[in-house]
C-alpha cells in the first residue's frame, strides 16, 4: 500500500482547489441553463413581440440569469480571477442582465403576508 507523502497542508490546499474548479462549473453551468431560458424565451416570442402579459415572465428570466451571472462572478473572484469581461464576452451576457447583476429579486406581495410584515 502506498503512503502519500504530501504535508497534511498541501492535501488540503489540493482538495480546497478541487472544490473551488468544481463550484465554479457548477456555477458556469447555472449561468449557461439560465442564459439559455431566457434566449429561447426571446427566440419563441420573436416573430409576435413580447407582449405586455409576457413582460413579467421575461422580467423573471433576466432577473435569475443576473442572480446565475452574479454568483458566477464572485465565484470567480474568491479564487483571484478578477477580470469579468471574459465571462460578458464567452457566454455573450446581454447587456441587460448585467446591469441586474446582483440585484436581490423583489418580494412579492404574497411573500411579504407569508413573513408576517
Amino acid at each position: 500500500m502506498s503512503r502519500d507523502l504530501r504535508p497534511p497542508v498541501d492535501i488540503l490546499h489540493y482538495e480546497i482547489v478541487q472544490e473551488q474548479a468544481s463550484a465554479l462549473g457548477r456555477m458556469g453551468r447555472t449561468l449557461e441553463q439560465a442564459l439559455t431560458r431566457l434566449r429561447e424565451f426571446d427566440a419563441a416570442h420573436a416573430a409576435t413581440g413580447t407582449a405586455a402579459s409576457m413582460q413579467p415572465a421575461r422580467r423573471k428570466l433576466v432577473m435569475e440569469a443576473g442572480q446565475a451571472l452574479w454568483m458566477f462572478v464572485v465565484q470567480r473572484e474568491a479564487t483571484g480571477l478578477r477580470d469579468s469581461r471574459h465571462i460578458m464576452r464567452t457566454y455573450n451576457v446581454p447587456a441587460e442582465v448585467q446591469r441586474c447583476m446582483g440585484l436581490a429579486p423583489a418580494e412579492s406581495k404574497r411573500d411579504r403576508t407569508d413573513s408576517g410584515r
